[in-house]
């Protein structure tokens, strides 16, 4: 006998259930979403808080990326959204420091930013950082790197990315 309706109090939603037909409804699309990578490498000056550009788009689902550097909410879609964003910094030396940090709005959001010791000497250093951040419609995301080498540094533009999708 086929069930056509169940009522959610009559069933344990920690048992496992195996369903032999199409079930529809169970998870979300995650969209929007995006992922870009840096056209070229960057010039980082030294102790100059930097907006990270990525200007090569893989994927833009919901038109919400401006194809250099920042993701904006579209309207009617405000929500939890997962950001994740990657760098690498040519000929840094041992005992500077790296900063990578996500900007909303334009500010720097003191919960979700990475500060990185370089270990060695004229290395090239990468690393990454990845936050989750409940959006309203029109805020906007981006990336901001600093570095304190006493000159300006290039960002490798193969390791360099940047990428989101919303989660609920």
């Amino acid at each position: 006998m086929a069930i056509d309706k169940i009522q959610s109090e009559s069933i344990n939603l920690a048992d496992n259930f195996a369903f032999t037909g199409t079930v529809t409804g169970a998870s979300g699309t995650n969209t929007p979403n995006f992922f870009a990578k840096a056209s070229g490498d960057q010039a980082i000056a030294a102790s100059t808080a930097t907006v990270m550009n990525f200007a090569s788009e893989r994927f833009d689902n919901g038109s919400c990326y401006d194809g250099t550097n920042k993701f904006t909410v579209p309207s009617g879609e405000g929500g939890v959204y997962v950001f994740f964003a990657s760098y690498r910094l040519d000929s840094m030396y041992d005992g500077n420091q790296v900063t990578l940090a996500f900007l909303k709005n334009g500010s720097r959001d003191d919960r979700s930013f990475l500060i990185t010791r370089v270990p060695s000497d004229n290395t090239s250093f990468s690393s990454g950082i990845s936050a989750i951040f409940n959006l309203s419609a029109s805020d906007y995301i981006q990336i901001e790197i600093s570095q304190t080498n006493g000159s300006s540094r290039n960002t490798g533009a193969a390791s360099c990315s940047f990428g989101g999708f919303k989660l609920l």
